[in-house]
């Protein structure tokens, strides 16, 4: 038996399928990796994947859900996403708290996404 797995996927609902898919191809560039007709699934890193699925129930905006997407360069997406129309919750900041910099805005479906860089390696 492994001791960990090579790959991971997380499937969320989504209202509609089109918007979404414009959303995470158009807005965030992720590669489309497998189109199911009612399910897409985004590579977001080498072994890491995010599907949207319309079967699936649409959680609400308040249910506790954080798609954060990691890496070096918070303020360059900050900047990409910003002239690409996405409206943000929160610009980039520190958060001594939990020793990160971080940045949030939402999809088409009310999931809240964040972008996080650790201040160390874990």
């Amino acid at each position: 038996m492994a001791d960990s797995f090579d790959q991971t996927i997380m499937f969320l609902g989504t209202k509609n399928l089109a918007e979404a898919a414009e959303f995470y191809e158009q807005i965030l560039g992720l590669e489309l990796v497998r189109d199911q007709e009612v399910c897409r699934i985004y590579r977001t890193s080498p072994g890491s994947f995010l599907g949207f699925c319309e079967h699936l129930p649409v959680e609400e905006p308040s249910g506790g859900i954080i798609l954060t997407l990691v890496c070096d360069d918070v303020d360059g997406w900050y900047k990409k996403l910003k002239n690409r129309g996405v409206q943000f919750e929160k610009k980039p900041q520190q958060n001594s708290e939990f020793g990160i910099y971080h940045c949030f805005f939402r999809d088409p479906d009310g999931y809240l996404l964040e972008i996080q860089r650790f201040d160390k390696q874990l």
